[in-house]
């Protein structure tokens, strides 16, 4: 993996998913167990699309949603239970069907970056199902979020195995 952003930059974007670890998240070495790491960079990751035009309602008012396709996760430093957690997101592209995204985990008790998730995710029609264009405004709305995020002034540390098609 390439180098990874500071906690400085990071903190720089909006924070989403904003939470401390709780007990019930703990594995038998008092972290943060491994499954909950996606749940909760999901959740970020859906809390950022809001913005953009997607709100949590949006299957059920519009027949739409937005499916993961892919993941690449890197585990960069623990979280423990009790420790002040919260979600960043950067947007790297998108085609007409399709998202590119870079959803960090930070540990901010720690000032730290816990985990990096790259993800490809879709736009998909419910009834019948199946991937679809983005609608026009939310396009355009990722178009600027995307272009936004192009102007950071740090590299996005993508593993080089997942793309757009």
């Amino acid at each position: 993996m390439p180098a990874v952003p500071s906690y400085e930059e990071l903190v720089a974007l909006p924070a989403y998913s904003v939470q401390v670890v709780p007990l019930a998240f703990e594995d038998n070495n008092g972290q943060l167990n491994v499954r909950h790491y996606l749940g909760i960079g999901s959740e970020g990751l859906d809390e950022s699309l809001a913005s953009v035009g997607i709100p949590s309602n949006w299957p059920t008012k519009f027949g739409l949603a937005h499916l993961s396709a892919e993941h690449h996760v890197t585990y960069v430093h623990e979280l423990r239970t009790g420790d002040r957690m919260s979600v960043r997101v950067r947007l790297l592209g998108r085609s007409e069907r399709a998202v590119h995204a870079l959803v960090f985990v930070l540990d901010d008790t720690r000032e730290q970056l816990s985990t990096v998730i790259e993800e490809i995710i879709l736009c998909v029609r419910l009834d019948p199902r199946g991937t679809e264009p983005w609608p026009d405004e939310i396009a355009a709305n990722l178009d600027a979020r995307i272009a936004e995020h192009a102007a950071l002034t740090w590299s996005p540390p993508t593993s080089g195995c997942l793309a757009l098609r």
